[in-house]
């Protein structure tokens, strides 16, 4: 930054010394030690700028603080201590973090400028209002903020407020990246004391934002379009659970539906199509245009292709279980039989060939528990996992839409969902529309409302509190899903933590 702009300050995201969040780590004495020894390594290597840096603190008697470090001339000047300790949602701060007590103030270059973190600017009062008292006429606040649909607007509106609540220039710093089930997608800005947006860098795109306060005409990046920046979300975070786990490969069951349609171009366009597997295994109940269509979508993107028909081996499974299985008709247990078999089939080539298997899945799924255990829902990472049905059409069209040749086979798009286990099987005949069912899930699971107040938009009570049963009665399955992206404000991660043995009713 200094060489290339002549810049006074470089400011570095929250905890951007370890990483963001650390969880149970911060519980290792030797990872504290080792990320202050790294802080104090690059301190020696800061001279003609200064430096702001997010990292883990130590008082040496067992309690630490999430910190950042001013650096100049090769020492670390001053140390904040974030007081504001977020603990909800998918933060923890106060099972690892003491909240500080320190102002934050410091002095660069002759400016007096409030050093805050993350939380410490989203409470109204206290951090930053103390530090404009004190005199700072800069407000820095680094942070490591998720992505979720909206938060962009959010942040924005907060920082203007802030600015122009205290007559001040707002600085913000994010992170960008996947940390297992979070996607920080960046976009720092700098705010005027008017509150007027004077830059902004892009969203899931590591950049260096340079910016001259003194100065206008600095770059704004462009808002994303809401399925565009979702869709981004989703490469951005498979991308990069795939790259920093050591997975160079990928595979998929590509069934010909419209879920695993979306997860393969969300592969694709994540770890290269030289870098994706698809593997097809039909069973006697898979119609030839979905196995037609599962062929030309892996044609369309390029990408490996296998076809392994189930029927022998469902045929020998049938045959052994059969002694116990013919008293009784055919039920769920067969269907299932065919998702297991699949899943084998697909762990079987990540052991085999050091594969990372990515579940196709959707929200809509796993809240109702339309999915099986150790079957589809074998794998090690779930792109689709906190996106509804209705939410995986938009994504798909507007993928299409994003290139010349669309991926996606129209037939894909227009052919009723279904799991195909058994003869013509239709998601909507067990589940009911789509568009129905996810109006329920996402009142019932990000809104917390009950089945009175959503049956107020004129769904049936009876259709709606069938819909809450199943959620209610499927937690066991979440618990033992993959990770995957967080997308929405209540995904099903460690912002849903709901007993398993529950038999609370509304």
């Amino acid at each position: 930054a200094y060489d290339e702009s002549n810049a006074d300050v470089v400011v570095f995201p929250e905890l951007a010394v370890c990483g963001y969040p650390p969880e149970d780590l911060l519980l290792k004495a030797h990872f504290v030690e080792n990320n202050i020894k790294t802080l104090n390594a690059l301190a020696k290597k800061v001279h003609g700028i200064s430096a702001i840096v997010g990292f883990v603190d130590s008082d040496g008697t067992g309690k630490i603080y999430n910190a950042a470090a001013l650096i100049c001339d090769g020492v670390i000047k001053d140390v904040y201590h974030k007081r504001e300790l977020p603990n909800y949602g998918v933060f923890d701060e106060k099972r690892y973090f003491t909240p500080g007590g320190n102002s934050g103030v410091f002095d660069i270059k002759g400016v007096r400028v409030g050093v805050n973190i993350c939380e410490d600017i989203w409470i109204d009062g206290n951090v930053h209002t103390a530090q404009t008292k004190a005199g700072a006429k800069v407000l820095v606040n680094i942070s490591s903020s998720p992505y979720e649909t909206g938060k962009l607007k959010v942040r924005e509106d907060l920082l203007k407020r802030r600015a122009k609540e205290h007559k001040i220039f707002v600085l913000y710093a994010n992170v960008v990246g996947g940390q297992d089930e979070l996607v920080f997608d960046g976009a720092s800005m700098a705010v005027s004391p008017q509150g007027e947006l004077l830059a902004r860098a892009k969203q899931f795109t590591e950049e260096l934002l340079v910016l001259d306060l003194a100065k206008a005409g600095h770059a704004v990046a462009p808002v994303l379009p809401e399925d565009e920046e979702i869709y981004q979300a989703l490469v951005m975070g498979t991308r990069d659970y795939a790259h920093k786990n050591g997975f160079g490969k990928v595979a998929l069951g590509l069934s010909g539906g419209i879920d695993s349609a979306l997860v393969a171009v969300i592969a694709v366009d994540a770890v290269g199509k030289e870098n994706v597997m698809g593997v097809s295994m039909p069973s006697p109940y898979n119609a030839k245009a979905t196995r037609s269509d599962a062929r030309v979508l892996a044609g369309n993107l390029g990408i490996e292709f296998i076809e392994l028909p189930i029927k022998s081996v469902l045929k020998q499974f049938l045959k052994l279980l059969g002694p116990w299985f013919t008293a009784t008709g055919p039920n769920i247990a067969e269907e299932n039989l065919q998702a297991r078999i699949r899943g084998v089939f697909l762990m079987a080539f990540a052991n085999k060939f050091g594969w990372l298997v990515l579940t196709t899945g959707n929200k809509s799924e796993m809240a109702v528990g339309y999915c099986t255990l150790y079957g589809d829902m074998s794998g090690g990472f779930a792109p689709l996992k906190d996106i509804f049905k209705t939410r995986v059409y938009a994504l798909c069209r507007w993928r299409n839409a994003a290139e010349r040749n669309p991926p996606i086979p129209k037939s894909i798009l227009l052919r009723a969902p279904s799991a195909e286990l058994r003869h013509a099987q239709t998601d909507e005949e067990t589940l009911g529309p789509y568009e129905d069912l996810d109006q329920v899930l996402s009142q019932y699971i990000e809104q917390h409302h009950g089945a009175a107040h959503i049956a107020e938009g004129q769904l049936p009570l009876q259709y709606i509190q069938k819909t809450i049963k199943l959620v209610d009665a499927n937690e066991y399955k979440r618990r033992q899903a993959p990770p995957g992206v967080k997308i929405t404000a209540r995904a099903f991660g460690k912002d849903w933590r709901l007993p398993m043995t529950n038999h609370y009713k509304e």
